[in-house]
């Protein structure tokens, strides 16, 4: 879903909620819906963190797509480059947000003249999941069980 034309572009041109974190079994149906508008899309960045391994290249209905993994980037958006002058950036609704949220987030992020920030958009909407913090590790030593309160017999 994308912004219609006109007004002022902000962060992102509109939203894409994909079913998993697995970018090439993901892409293929957000690209045959952006190469019906902009024509062969030739590359793809997205945040390493945000997906699981993807391969650098993809073939999809015979055109050999390149995936660009970046490590700076906003982790909740996705680039397409299509041929020029077409580019869009998606802001990408995390796989695990409840649907009521995921469907604000898409419909902000395509709301014209949205100007928000991509973790904003998901922020306000709930659909920023937050990952649970890992629970800190219990010292097992013997050590560590007599400051816990334990007895070494």
């Amino acid at each position: 879903m994308w912004k219609p034309q006109g007004g002022p572009a902000g962060h992102v041109d509109g939203g894409w909620w994909p079913w998993s974190r697995d970018l090439a079994a993901e892409l293929p149906a957000l690209t045959e819906v952006l190469t019906a508008r902009f024509g062969d899309l030739i590359r793809v960045a997205y945040t390493v963190s945000e997906w699981d391994s993807a391969p650098r290249r993809v073939e999809i209905g015979g055109h050999v797509l390149r995936l660009d993994g970046l490590f700076d980037q906003d982790g909740h958006v996705l680039s397409v480059t299509g041929p020029e002058p077409n580019h869009v950036t998606l802001l990408v609704i995390p796989p695990e947000a409840a649907d009521a949220s995921g469907h604000r987030a898409l419909m902000t992020a395509a709301r014209r003249g949205n100007t928000d920030r991509p973790t904003d958009i998901l922020t306000a909407t709930g659909a920023l999941v937050a990952t649970a913090a890992p629970r800190p590790r219990r010292d097992t030593t013997e050590d560590g069980w007599e400051t816990e309160g334990g007895q070494v017999r």
